[in-house]
């Protein structure tokens, strides 16, 4: 498998581990983000390693690339007991941890073993859907559902949770948001610039869902959402998080067989990259 650009030989004293998560069990519409992670590396290797925007070299950051997990297939509850374990494993030994989707199902259980190190985290959301439903068709385990259990069993406090950019979800969601999140409409950056001041004594874990980019920008996704933000405002956003403890990120839903010239892929290791260089 090809590693992401820039990625240590060995894991050696590297501060940030990218790790695979490929699976797509509980998606709603079309699945696909399975392939996410071997994509994005794939198209990082059409990036340069230096960043304009920052004027650094990722081959200055000691980062290493796990590769993809392993999943016994259609078993929900044992792979993100799997990706909930190597999470805890690298945390313990002072690791900082990536993970590339996958289903934004696969973020619970890396905000689970990280609030296990840092009982007083703060998780940041972008994302078009609030993801804050009971269940789904039945399920109550689902990528429609996980911010739902963030909130309640991951974070001390449901307010502990900041979600951007939401456009869609349910009348019981969104109410439920309105009280116990701090739920932010239609926007990414704006909002976040003015709650940076909040998170900048807290760790924080920030979770991407691809689809807050406008599906124009951002195709390959199996739940597309009309009237998203700019590729640009992602990446803006991203920055205007520099200077905050950030203890892990993921980046979710990216779904290659639904891309266009893997644009979408191409705009998620731009983000990653980004990220390890400002996080470095």
């Amino acid at each position: 498998m090809t590693r992401f650009i820039g990625s240590s030989p060995r894991l050696g004293d590297s501060k940030w581990i990218l790790l695979g998560i490929p699976m797509d069990f509980t998606v709603s519409r079309k699945s696909g983000s399975r392939f996410g992670p071997e994509s994005i590396r794939a198209e990082s290797h059409n990036l340069e390693t230096y960043s304009p925007a920052q004027d650094q070299d990722l081959s200055e950051v000691p980062f290493y690339d796990l590769e993809d997990l392993s999943f016994p297939y259609g078993d929900v509850l044992r792979a993100l007991d799997t990706v909930e374990r190597v999470a805890k494993r690298l945390f313990a030994r002072g690791r900082r941890v990536a993970g590339l989707g996958g289903e934004h199902l696969v973020s619970l259980p890396l905000i689970r073993a990280a609030a296990s190190f840092w009982p007083d985290l703060r998780v940041v959301h972008f994302d078009a859907h609030a993801d804050l439903r009971t269940s789904l068709r039945g399920g109550s385990l689902s990528h429609s559902s996980v911010m739902r259990h963030v909130a309640q069993s991951c974070l001390e406090q449901t307010h502990r949770l900041y979600q951007f950019g939401i456009r869609s979800g349910c009348a019981e969601e969104m109410e439920w948001g309105r009280r116990h999140t701090n739920l932010h409409l239609f926007d990414v950056l704006e909002p976040l610039k003015q709650s940076i001041k909040e998170l900048e004594s807290h760790p924080v874990y920030l979770s991407v869902d691809i689809d807050v980019v406008d599906p124009a920008a951002a195709p390959g996704t199996g739940t597309p959402e009309a009237g998203g933000i700019s590729s640009r405002e992602l990446l803006e956003a991203i920055t205007c998080m520099r200077g905050l403890d950030l203890v892990g990120f993921d980046l979710v839903e990216v779904a290659p067989d639904l891309d266009v010239n893997n644009v979408t892929s191409a705009l998620a290791a731009k983000c990653i990259r980004e990220s390890l260089i400002q996080w470095r």
